[in-house]
């Protein structure tokens, strides 16, 4: 009788080890972004800026198929490497959606694009 009672709460506790092994969902999909973030602050010259952008767009494609969002800063890294690849409507894009995703960055996005503007007159 005890038996089915040991056997039904070892299985409960199964299912519960195994649930809580799945963990929380991340809140952003990374995919790259802080090693090419020091790879800019390095500057050892072993990747070029265009080689940091196809990577950074690879996170970002990565990221729309899993459904998921990038982190902050992410737009603003890739809209600062576009501009250091004379790419600046691209730039202006990417400090946009930088500012659509994260509102909070609005004012140093907004002194990215005043500086890029007073560099190129």
């Amino acid at each position: 009788m005890h038996e089915p009672i040991a056997r039904g709460l070892a299985a409960l506790c199964l299912l519960a080890t195994l649930a809580g092994c799945a963990g929380p969902k991340p809140l952003y999909s990374w995919n790259g972004y802080q090693p090419q973030v020091y790879a800019y602050l390095k500057n050892d010259g072993k990747q070029s800026p265009e080689d940091q952008i196809i990577e950074l767009e690879k996170g970002v494609q990565l990221a729309a198929a899993k459904g998921a969002q990038v982190p902050p800063g992410y737009h603003a890294h890739l809209g600062l490497l576009y501009l250091n690849a004379g790419r600046t409507d691209q730039a202006l894009a990417a400090w946009n959606q930088e500012k659509a995703l994260f509102p909070e960055s609005t004012k140093y996005i907004d002194f990215l694009i005043a500086n890029m503007k007073k560099n190129r007159s």
